[in-house]
C-alpha cells in the first residue's frame, strides 16, 4: 500500500495552549487527510501537552499518531522519532507552537512534483510579534539552489524534504546540541538537494510569538551553546563545498547572522567568560574568512569581523552599545566624504590608537539612493525628463550628475548633460532632517535625432538612468519606479519624422519595477496593432463622399502624415489625409469625396510612412453614388467583394436606356 504524500512531524513540549489549533491546521488541510499523517512526539511534557495529544488522537485516529517520551532537552530527539517513523513522500517539520496556512501543503507537494525539487520553502509569517524571514520570499522561485538564492538565510526545519533526500544522506538532528541543530540537518540538505522551490505567494507557514517566550528557538541564550554549534557548521562547510563563491555565499550567512547574534549574548558574560568566548569566535570563524569576502559584507560587518579577528574586546563591546543605540534612532549614520569615497562614522574611525583600516567603514557601494520623477513626457522627438536624484547622507555640493541611456542587449551607452535645479526642503522629512539635498533637482531634454553621440539613437531598448554625482562620488540608478501619480506607466508609442525618415518611439515603464525605457524601432511595441480601419460609408450629409472612420491608440504621428492612398491600377494615384473624428465612430476619419476621380478600378490602403493597413471592403448593399460631370452621369460603387475596391465610371446611357425598356 502506497504511503501519504507528506508525513508532518511536529515535537511537542509544553505547547498548551497553541498545540490545538497546531494539530487541527493540518487535520484541516486542503490537500485531504488520505495524502496525510501526523506524527506528533510528547517530548516529556509537564502542562497537559500529552493529555491534549492523546485526545486529538482520538479525534483524528487513521490520521495522527502520537508518541510519549522522557523529555530529551530539545527538539532534536523528538524530530528525529517521527522521521524514523515517517512513510510519506515528503517530509514536512512543524512547531507544536505554529500553523499552517489552509492550502500550504498542497502548494508545496504540487511545487516540488511539478518542479522535481527535494525541498520547498514556504512563505513565512510572523504572529504576535515574531519576526520572520523575509529575504528569500520576494517572489516565487520554481527552482533554485542554495548557491543562487537567498534560501540559505533560512536554516529552520520547517520546510517540505523530500524524504528519499534526508533518508539517503542518513540526515538527523544532533541531539547533543541545544541551538544550531537545525543548521547541521538544513545545511547538508539544501547542499545536496537536486534543487529547491520557494513559494512565495502563499502564506504557508504562522510562525507564533508565544506569551510566555517559550518557543524552543527563543528559550536558550549566552555564547556557550553557540560556540558549540558554529564550528561544526564551519566543519560542515569545509567538507561539503569546495571552496571557491558557493562556498563564499554560504560563509557570508554565518560570519553576519551567527556572529552578531552570538556578541549580543557576549556583553552580558563576566569578563573572564568574554574574553575566553572572544578568543575561541576568532578561531571558528578564520577558515570562512579571506579579504576577497569583503566586497559581500555591510561596513558594519567587515568593522566586527576585524574586531573580532583582532581580538579586540573593548572595542567590540563599545559597537555592540552603538548598534544598539544605532537601533533605537530613525537617524542614520554621518558619512566622512574623503577622496571620492565614503566612510561611516561608526566608532574608532580613524583612530590612530586603533589602526583599523578605512576599509572597515567603507559605505561608498552601499550608499542609498534616493530619485523621484516629475515629468517623463515624449514630445515629437525630445524626451523631456525632470525630478531630483541624490546619494543618502551626501551633501548635494558639487553636483555631477548625468543621465546615461543605455542599450539593453548591446551595452552601449551614451551620457548627457542635465540642468541642475534647486530643490530646497529635500530631506527635511527623513533623518529628522539631519541632511538635507537643496541641489537635488536636475531637468533634461533628450533629442533622439542626435542623443547618439550627435547622430540619431539606433533601434532599440534604451533604459534611463541617472548617474547621481557629488563631492566626488557617482552611482548609477535607473529611474521612473518613483514618480508623480499623474505621470503615466501605461506604453505611449510616437511616430515621429526627422526628414525623410519616420520611426516609432515608445516610453513606457517596465514591469515590475516600473522603470522609465525607451523602444526605438517597435522591439516590443509595434505600430500595427495601434492602427486600424473598422468601418467604410458615404458620409453622413455628403452621398458622394466615402468617409473611412478609423482607431488609432498612438500618442502621436506627425501631421498629415496618415492617408488614404488609391491606386487605380494604371499608374493614377490619389491621396487623401486624415483628420480628428469630430463625432462618435471613430478617432480619426478620411474623406475620399469619388467626384474628383477619374474612372478606373480603384484599390488602396491607409498609410503612415512604412507601415500600411487594409482599408474594409465597401459594403456590397452600399448604393451607388451618383453626379453630374460636365453634364454628363457618373456613378461610384463597390467594385468587389472580398477587399477595397471602388469602381468609378461614366453611365453608359445607351446600356441604361435599353434597362429601362426591358424593366
Amino acid at each position: 500500500m502506497a504511503g501519504p504524500a507528506v508525513s508532518v512531524v511536529i515535537a511537542a513540549y509544553n505547547a498548551m495552549p497553541y498545540l490545538t489549533r497546531c494539530i487541527t491546521s493540518v487535520a484541516e488541510q486542503s490537500i485531504g487527510q488520505d495524502a496525510l499523517e501526523i506524527l506528533a512526539i510528547n517530548d516529556g511534557s509537564t502542562d497537559g501537552t500529552g493529555e491534549e495529544l492523546d485526545r486529538l488522537a482520538s479525534e483524528y485516529p487513521a490520521l495522527l499518531r502520537v508518541f510519549h517520551q522522557e523529555n530529551s532537552g530539545g527538539p532534536s530527539a523528538p524530530r528525529n522519532k517521527g522521521l524514523d517513523h515517517a512513510r510519506g513522500t515528503f517530509v514536512f517539520f512543524l512547531d507544536a507552537d505554529d500553523y499552517l496556512g489552509p492550502e500550504a501543503l498542497e502548494r508545496m507537494v504540487a511545487m516540488a512534483e511539478t518542479n522535481g525539487t527535494d525541498i520547498v520553502l514556504g512563505k513565512m509569517v510572523g504572529v504576535g510579534g515574531r519576526g520572520a524571514p523575509t529575504s528569500m520570499f520576494r517572489r516565487n522561485e520554481p527552482r533554485t539552489d542554495v548557491f543562487s538564492s537567498r534560501v540559505y538565510w533560512t536554516l529552520n526545519p520547517m520546510k517540505l524534504f523530500r524524504r528519499e533526500l534526508l533518508e539517503r544522506l542518513e540526515l538527523r538532528f544532533p541531539t547533543d546540541l541545544k541551538i544550531g541543530e537545525d543548521q547541521l540537518f538544513v545545511g547538508p540538505a539544501y547542499v545536496h538537494a537536486d534543487g529547491i522551490s520557494v513559494l512565495a505567494d502563499y502564506d504557508c507557514l504562522f510562525w507564533v510569538e508565544r506569551e510566555d517566550s517559550g518557543n524552543i528557538t527563543l528559550r536558550t541564550g549566552g555564547c556557550e551553546p553557540r560556540l558549540r554549534f558554529l564550528p561544526r557548521v564551519v566543519d560542515m562547510l569545509l567538507e561539503q563545498v569546495p571552496p571557491g563563491p558557493g562556498r563564499d555565499h554560504l560563509a557570508h550567512r554565518h560570519l553576519t547572522v551567527e556572529v552578531q547574534q552570538l556578541l549580543g549574548h557576549l556583553v552580558h558574560e563576566p569578563r573572564a567568560e568574554q574574553e575566553k568566548s572572544l578568543a575561541r569566535l576568532a578561531e571558528i570563524i578564520t577558515p570562512l574568512w579571506h579579504e576577497g569576502l569583503n566586497d559581500r559584507l555591510s561596513a558594519m560587518a567587515r568593522l566586527r569581523l576585524h574586531l573580532v579577528r583582532h581580538t579586540m574586546l573593548d572595542e567590540l563591546l563599545e559597537l555592540v552599545r552603538f548598534e544598539g543605540e544605532l537601533a533605537k534612532t530613525s537617524v542614520a549614520t554621518p558619512l566622512l566624504i574623503d577622496g571620492g569615497r565614503a566612510y561611516a562614522r561608526y566608532p574608532y574611525l580613524r583612530d590612530p590608537s586603533r589602526g583599523i583600516p578605512d576599509s572597515c567603514y567603507d559605505v561608498t557601494r552601499q550608499l542609498g539612493v534616493r530619485h523621484h520623477v516629475t515629468r517623463a513626457e515624449l514630445r515629437g522627438t525630445v524626451l523631456h525628463l525632470a525630478g531630483h536624484g541624490y546619494l543618502h547622507r551626501v551633501a548635494t555640493d558639487d553636483v555631477s550628475t548625468e543621465l546615461v541611456l543605455r542599450e539593453r542587449d548591446s551595452g552601449t551607452e551614451h551620457r548627457l548633460p542635465v540642468t541642475p535645479t534647486a530643490t530646497p526642503g529635500l530631506g527635511e522629512e527623513e533623518d529628522e532632517g539631519r541632511y538635507r539635498y537643496d541641489q537635488a533637482g536636475f531637468e533634461a531634454s533628450v533629442d533622439i535625432t542626435t542623443a547618439g553621440g550627435g547622430a540619431p539613437l539606433p533601434d532599440g531598448l534604451w533604459d534611463i538612468f541617472l548617474a547621481i554625482g557629488a563631492q566626488g562620488i557617482s552611482r548609477e540608478v535607473r529611474i521612473g519606479s518613483k514618480r508623480d501619480a499623474g505621470i503615466s506607466g501605461a506604453a505611449a508609442t510616437h511616430v515621429v519624422g526627422h526628414g525623410d525618415e519616420t520611426r516609432a518611439v515608445t516610453l513606457y515603464t517596465t514591469k515590475p519595477h516600473g522603470n522609465l525605457t525607451l523602444d526605438i524601432g517597435e522591439r516590443k511595441h509595434a505600430v500595427l496593432p495601434r492602427l486600424g480601419v473598422p468601418m467604410v460609408r458615404w458620409a453622413p450629409g455628403a452621398s458622394t463622399e466615402l468617409e473611412f472612420a478609423g482607431r488609432c491608440t498612438l500618442a502621436s504621428f506627425p501631421d498629415g502624415a496618415l492617408a488614404v492612398h488609391l491606386e487605380d491600377g494604371r499608374g493614377g494615384t490619389a491621396v487623401f489625409p486624415a483628420r480628428t473624428a469630430s463625432r462618435s465612430g471613430g478617432d480619426f476619419v478620411v474623406r475620399v469625396p469619388v467626384t474628383e476621380l477619374p474612372a478606373g478600378l480603384w484599390t488602396g490602403r491607409l498609410r503612415l510612412g512604412p507601415w500600411s493597413w487594409d482599408l474594409p471592403p465597401i459594403p456590397a448593399g452600399l448604393a451607388p453614388a451618383k453626379w453630374r460631370r460636365r453634364g454628363l452621369p457618373w456613378y461610384a460603387k463597390p467594385g468587389r467583394d472580398q477587399e477595397f475596391a471602388l469602381q468609378v465610371a461614366r453611365t453608359d446611357l445607351v446600356r441604361a436606356v435599353k434597362r429601362r425598356l426591358t424593366s
